[in-house]
Order: structure tokens, then sequence, then C-alpha cells
């Protein structure tokens, strides 16, 4: 009998130790599940405060608004074509492209090409849209507005010298008629996608530019892309936000024969 009672006592013993430990486990799970997300809010939030100091940081960038011609979506070139003829060009004609062709090569970089959900061009991780496009040209420095399809004059210096002082004195940069300058506002993607962003961020840019290298070959034109620059000083000479990082600078123009 006493061992008989001793058994039923440890079994009863094992019987608690394991309803404990599941119910540890269900806690457990509960606590994470609640933490995870705690977390999914904070990003939400912090999305949201982002998005919003991107809206404040856009509107101190205030000029002279221009609105651009509406762009063609189809030309007498193809794809084929113009990924064949994409060449990398640093000498450029003095001639100025018209607006028509700087509406077109805009809205290549990152037009918007469905209203209803404001798709662009480009395609962007969690459609959060990191980059901003800047236009230094003879007569100023202009921000691409894609809502609206339009830019706005910031500064009605021409830089194109100045600028060549921070790319390692790469002169064509000063003879092309338009430079685009191709920045990004991390925080846009990193808020939702943590560090992983940054990749997101780079790769978006990289869409982009060849976006405009291949939309500048079906206008006939020549164009680069320019990584070797001082971003310090390329921001503080186009008088950029401190969360706009240029990341490429491509001049853009007539190849000179």
């Amino acid at each position: 009998m006493g061992n008989s009672r001793i058994k039923n006592l440890i079994l009863f013993l094992k019987i608690l130790t394991v309803i404990f430990a599941l119910s540890s486990a269900f806690a457990l799970s509960l606590s994470c599940n609640e933490v995870s997300g705690a977390d999914s809010y904070a990003i939400n939030e912090e999305s949201k405060d982002d998005a919003e100091e991107a809206d404040e940081t856009d509107s101190n960038m205030e000029g002279d608004e221009i609105v651009l011609p509406q762009p063609e979506t189809e030309s007498d070139i193809s794809l084929e074509e113009a990924l064949s003829q994409r060449r990398s060009v640093r000498s450029f004609s003095s001639e100025e492209l018209s607006l028509d062709q700087i509406s077109q090569i805009l809205w290549a970089a990152q037009g918007i090409t469905k209203e209803s959900t404001g798709a662009r061009t480009s395609p962007s991780a969690g459609a959060l849209y990191p980059l901003e496009i800047f236009l230094l040209k003879s007569d100023g420095v202009f921000h691409y507005i894609p809502d609206g399809h339009k830019i706005i004059r910031l500064n009605s210096d021409d830089l194109r010298q100045k600028m060549v002082q921070g790319t390692l004195y790469q002169s064509f940069i000063a003879e092309a008629p338009i430079n685009l300058i191709i920045t990004a506002v991390y925080e846009r993607t990193t808020s939702k996608y943590g560090d992983r962003g940054i990749r997101y961020v780079h790769l978006e840019a990289g869409h982009t530019c060849q976006s405009i290298l291949l939309e500048a070959v079906a206008l006939g034109l020549g164009a680069v892309p320019v990584g070797a620059f001082d971003d310090i000083y390329v921001q503080d000479l186009l008088d950029l936000p401190q969360d706009h990082i240029p990341l490429y600078i491509v001049p853009i123009g007539y190849p000179k024969n």
C-alpha cells in the first residue's frame, strides 16, 4: 500500500509539472503576441510620423511652380533598341533641352503611372517612395513633384560649374544642359523595414537611374550615372534638407559629335 501511495504521489506531481509547463508556455506566447503587436503599432506610428515630417520638409522647399507638359507613353523606339543603344556619354553639346524633353525624363524617373494608387514608373518597397529628384540647369535648381507632374524652382543660380568641384572635377557635369540629382530619404523605408530598408532604397535608386538612362536614349540624348562625389558638398550646394542623401548625379544632353 505504501509503495502504491508513493507511486500515485509521484504521478500526481508529474501531472502538475506538465500542467505548469503548459500554462507557462501559453502565458509566454500571449506575452510575445502582445509585444509583437506593440512593436507593429510603434512601427506604424513611426511611419506616420516620418511621413508627416517628410511632408513638412517638402513644404519648406517652396518656390515658383512650373507645371510640366504631359508625358508621352508611346515612341518610335522600342525598349530593345533603347537597351542596345544605351552608352555612357561624357561629352555634351551646349544645346538646351526643351521643357517637353525634361518633362519626359522626370516622368521616367518617378512619374505617376496610376492616379488612383499613386503608383510610379519605378517599383518601391512598400510603395513608400523614398527618392526625391532634383533638376540642375542653367536657370536654377528645381525639385520634381510627381503629384501634379510639376517642378518647383528652389534657386535661380546656375550651379553646374560649382557642382564640378564636388565631383572630383568631372567637367562634363558643367557641359551637360541638365543634371538630375537622385536623393533618398532613408527613414521613409527604414521606418518599416529596419536596416533592410537601406538595401531597398539603393535598389530603387538603381531602377530609377536605369529608367532615366533609357528615356534619354529614346529622346536621342546621352547620359551617364555619376557616383563619385562629396555627399555633404552636394547637399550644401543645393541647400538640401539633411535627410535628403544624394545617391546619383545624372548629366543629360545631346552627345557632342
